[in-house]
């Protein structure tokens, strides 16, 4: 009954109030936001993806660089999901769930863009050097005192998601893909893991921004050619798999092997749910990785925000539903998603296709780990300000503990407590950003005046 009760829980909190309300906040500030993401998509990447080319300046103390800080953020949004979220997304769905995936994520972009704007233009020094910044100070600072509980019930929910959702959720599946591919016990992978984020989270933020934008662009590259690999040995079926998403994402559709065929609802549901699970926009957590850049612009950081749900759901999650799609695997109906990825690469990389899965998981559990971490540190700072430096240091024990007692977890329940907690993240941040917008948009006016 237990099990259940979270589950319907689960269920309620991220049914479609949520869904409508994270996509109806994205669209009112695309809308009224001139279309950002779609008008000035060339700029944005110019000044993200191109920038890595151009020579960084030197940074001022306890701050890291706007790409570190995207990095950092985007080793908290990349995650499992990506690979076995998005085939689970197109199982249930059908090929039509990719069409909203990728509505979620233009909408998405210009929720991120708002709310690491919002993090730069209203964070704070931290007691250490550098910046601190999020909801829970654009929460109070844009909007005042009398807001700061719920800025306090973020932060709250902020804490106890990192250790579902970024923490026992990660390394139990890091666990389980080192057992069955290498027979690794799973308590030694969880005490290893412990102690490797343990020698990063006590480095603070300038170290986990160093780990991260290195991990983050080789295990993306990596995953990357991986897909396209796979892609491009089943290249006949890439147009007939983008005809079926277009399709599938409007009209029913029949299922493989005599089952129950995909309707338009079912891949409106999944598409844009998992869509909004992976980028997490809206969610109020990349913003505080966000706000610790060196940079004197909210608006060109906020760039990097939508550049991180840009790579994340647009690139990332269409490459792990094509290598689904192209390979066929649809057709075999696998119960659970990380069979379906596993047997789309076996199909290409044949025993080697495991492998490769398991390595993606594991770097991309591991970056969410770091992330997560950060993001409950900043939140732990916020609550205890007057003890700041000892309820960071109890967090960061607690949480190494938890990372190798995890490994020995069976998901279950805590994946549906962690979506209960990262859910619940979100009304605070989007009545925030709703509150905020015109600021938004009045940041937008003034750097395109002087551009």
């Amino acid at each position: 009954m237990g099990e259940n009760a979270v589950a319907s829980a689960r269920d309620f909190i991220w049914g479609p109030p949520l869904i409508v309300l994270l996509c109806g906040v994205g669209l009112y500030l695309t809308v009224f936001g001139g279309f950002l993401q779609f008008r000035r998509l060339p700029l944005i990447l110019r000044l993200t993806l191109c920038s890595l080319f151009i020579r960084n300046k030197k940074r001022r103390k306890g701050a890291v660089s706007p790409f570190r800080a995207m990095s950092a953020a985007l080793a908290g949004t990349l995650g499992i999901g990506n690979i076995i979220g998005v085939a689970g997304a197109v199982m249930l769905g059908g090929p039509g769930a990719v069409f909203w995936m990728w509505v979620s994520g233009f909408i998405g972009m210009m929720t991120k863009f708002s709310e690491v704007a919002l993090a730069v233009r209203f964070r704070e020094k931290a007691s250490g050097g550098g910046y601190a910044g999020g909801p829970m100070h654009y929460i109070v600072n844009g909007l005042g005192e009398r807001f700061r509980p719920l800025a306090a019930l973020f932060s709250l929910m902020c804490i106890l998601a990192s250790f579902g959702i970024g923490n026992m959720t990660q390394i139990s599946s890091i666990a389980g893909a080192a057992e069955k591919s290498f027979g690794t016990p799973a308590l030694f992978t969880g005490i290893l893991a412990a102690v490797l984020v343990g020698l990063t989270i006590f480095g603070g933020f300038s170290r986990i921004s160093a780990i991260t934008s290195v991990i983050v662009p080789v295990m993306s590259v990596f995953y990357i050619l991986g897909s396209l690999t796979v892609i491009a040995v089943n290249y006949a079926n890439i147009l007939p798999a983008f005809g079926d998403i277009f399709k599938g994402a409007f009209t029913p559709s029949a299922a493989a092997g005599g089952a129950a065929g995909f309707t338009a609802a079912q891949a409106i549901r999944f598409g844009v749910s998992r869509g909004v699970f992976t980028h997490e926009a809206g969610m109020g957590s990349a913003p505080i990785a966000h706000a610790g850049a060196d940079t004197e612009s909210p608006v060109e950081q906020g760039f990097w925000g939508a550049f991180e749900v840009f790579a994340d759901t647009l690139v990332i999650c269409t490459l792990s539903a094509l290598v689904i799609l192209t390979t066929g695997v649809m057709n075999t109906r696998p119960a659970q998603g990380s069979l379906a990825v596993s047997q789309a690469f076996g199909s290409v990389f044949a025993n080697y296709g495991e492998y490769f899965i398991t390595v993606a998981v594991i770097f991309f559990a591991f970056s969410t780990i770091l992330g997560w971490a950060y993001y409950a540190e900043r939140c732990c700072s916020f609550l205890f300000k007057k003890h700041e430096k000892r309820a960071v240091s109890v967090f960061r024990g607690i949480f190494v503990l938890a990372v190798a007692a995890g490994s020995l977890i069976k998901a279950g329940t805590v994946w549906n407590l962690a979506d209960i907690f990262n859910g619940l993240m979100a009304f605070p941040n989007l009545i925030a950003l709703i509150l905020l917008s015109p600021v938004v948009f009045n940041m937008l006016k003034r750097y395109f005046a002087r551009r």
